[in-house]
């Protein structure tokens, strides 16, 4: 008798993920470049191949059932690892021996990650990374699905299956218009500008640094009055500049060149931001325990 494994194929798993992806045949079969009848076709052969169902239908839509959700999950890991080996073979071809996915907050980038990137270049040339900014909740979501190994977040809420490292510690700094009255020479605390509007980072994107920010506004007794949210530097900066509000972000983000703006540093309170390195304990990307070494 031949086995359920020997019988699917991997464009069965590839035909099944982006429809449970998609929920929609034409949208689906578009993106595999087949034909609606094909993929209906392929999917009932997989179905009777599980002897189950993973999708109920009806006239108007399709959706995954319980099976077809528990099923996508191991089907993604499946075609992750074979896209893995391929890669891996590919690189081996070319004289590499691996890869990293990782992702990275925008203050990463002005802190910490360029000079870890260049020594891992060094030491490791043989192992080439790929790159991606991304917030602390989209890192989270892509190291769940392995889309990336290594995740540079300003979170430290994660799951347990997550191994979570402080890497990078700084002070906050001000953003102001650079017509702004306060100076930094005369700056006393952040509570002298208890009037003024304030431009955050969204709470539900990083609550542990929304929380901080409130925090060191509450230690001088007044709550922020938030005119905007964002979690872009460059977004924060031209609203700053435009009369919009004020803002705090990590020190690494106050980089010159932006004339219509200028900072001051907040050095005198207990609150710090902190850079944490986050990735899943159980990887097996033999690329990635090389880079770990670096991060102790």
């Amino acid at each position: 008798m031949i086995s359920i494994t020997n019988q699917i194929e991997l464009r069965h798993l590839n035909y099944f993920k982006v429809l449970a992806e998609e929920l929609h045949y034409r949208k689906a079969a578009e993106k595999l470049f087949i034909s609606q009848s094909a993929l209906s076709q392929q999917t009932k052969q997989l179905e009777q191949y599980l002897g189950h169902s993973l999708f109920d239908r009806n006239n108007k839509r399709v959706v995954l059932n319980e099976a077809g959700k528990l099923f996508y999950k191991d089907a993604v890991q499946v075609i992750q690892k074979m896209q893995l080996a391929i890669n891996n073979v590919q690189l081996l071809q070319k004289g590499n021996t691996g890869q990293l996915g990782i992702s990275f907050v925008a203050s990463a980038m002005q802190s910490i990650l360029p000079v870890l990137l260049k020594q891992f270049n060094r030491d490791c040339p043989n192992i080439k990374f790929h790159l991606e900014e991304l917030t602390n909740k989209e890192q989270l979501l892509a190291l769940q699905k392995g889309d990336i190994d290594l995740g540079f977040m300003r979170s430290n809420q994660v799951g347990q299956d997550m191994v979570i490292k402080s890497v990078y510690k700084e002070t906050f700094t001000l953003v102001l218009p650079a017509d702004h009255p306060m100076t930094a020479t005369a700056f006393n605390h952040i509570g002298e500008l208890k009037d003024e509007y304030f431009i955050l980072f969204p709470n539900d994107q990083s609550q542990l640094y929304y929380q901080q920010i409130i925090n060191l506004c509450a230690d001088q007794g007044f709550t922020p009055k938030l005119s905007h949210r964002s979690i872009h530097a460059p977004t924060i900066f031209k609203l700053v500049e435009n009369g919009m509000g004020l803002s705090v972000i990590p020190t690494s983000l106050a980089t010159e060149g932006n004339p219509g703006i200028k900072f001051i540093e907040l050095k005198n309170i207990p609150q710090q931001t902190e850079l944490y390195a986050v990735w899943k304990k159980v990887n097996d990307n033999p690329a990635l325990p090389y880079l770990l070494e670096m991060l102790n």
